[in-house]
């Protein structure tokens, strides 16, 4: 089977599953695992290149909405006839049913349904793990910081705290992704600040600029110095990597 992915979450997925050698062409931002990145790329996952998308003839092309403006990319796929799926989670749970989903869909069903389980079955091992935890930190994700935003609760990054023994200060917030300002973050006052910028590299991502906010020098999580540069890869992809993520945020809160 031929599979075009174009939505590195999408990609993650399949890996998940064990069948990269099924991709023959990937998104520009598909990086994991390592052997993809030498697949055909069929370009940045808001303008896919359709026509590349076709000349690889695909049996089926991974196609998503996680991220505002990727419907133009399906508009292209029916034009042109493509086979595909749409994939656009936002709670791990519905990360489970994608990857039933593809399992399914590559005909590998038995497979999807054994690995969602295995997905599934670490989340209730954090879930079981945390129940007793006293004292739970607050923590505030930033995915961008000028406008603001950031997820709410109905986000997996919501689920990913309190599965961490902490609770994301915006999961009042209905909205997935929840754009605010500078001071309503200081006033919701978190105890731990994550800088997860969507697309943007750790190494260039600068906590001093964080300080320098008006009135966050009052921040506990400022004045405690617990300021986290994370992989966005592991935190802003609804794919099963978020367990990874899940792990690392953990370890920070319980160090």
């Amino acid at each position: 089977m031929r599979i075009v992915s174009i939505c590195p979450s999408n990609t993650e997925v399949v890996a998940y599953l064990g069948k990269t050698h099924l991709l023959v062409g990937v998104d520009n931002y598909s990086d994991f695992p390592e052997e993809v990145k030498q697949l055909p790329k069929v370009g940045p996952d808001l303008s896919i290149d359709i026509d590349h998308v076709a000349s690889l003839n695909p049996d089926l092309v991974l196609a998503s909405l996680s991220v505002p403006g990727m419907d133009k990319n399906i508009d292209g796929l029916k034009k042109k006839g493509l086979p595909y799926i749409i994939l656009n989670p936002n709670s791990l749970y519905e990360i489970s049913e994608d990857i039933k989903r593809v399992g399914e869909a590559i005909g590998e069903g038995e497979l999807g349904v054994e690995k969602a389980e295995g997905f599934l079955k670490q989340i209730a091992d954090y879930h079981n793990r945390v129940q007793s935890t006293p004292n739970k930190p607050s923590l505030y994700w930033e995915w961008w910081p000028k406008p603001v935003f950031t997820p709410g609760g109905t986000n997996w990054l919501t689920e990913i705290s309190e599965l961490a023994g902490g609770w994301n200060i915006f999961r009042d917030c209905e909205e997935a992704s929840v754009q605010t300002d500078w001071e309503e973050v200081r006033k919701r006052n978190p105890d731990h600040i994550c800088m997860v910028w969507v697309g943007v590299k750790e190494e260039k991502m600068n906590p001093a600029l964080i300080r320098k906010r008006p009135g966050w020098e009052d921040v506990d999580a400022v004045k405690s110095d617990r300021i986290h540069v994370l992989e966005e890869s592991l935190f802003c992809r609804p794919s099963p990597r978020l367990l990874e993520g899940l792990a690392k945020i953990s370890s920070i809160l319980h160090s």
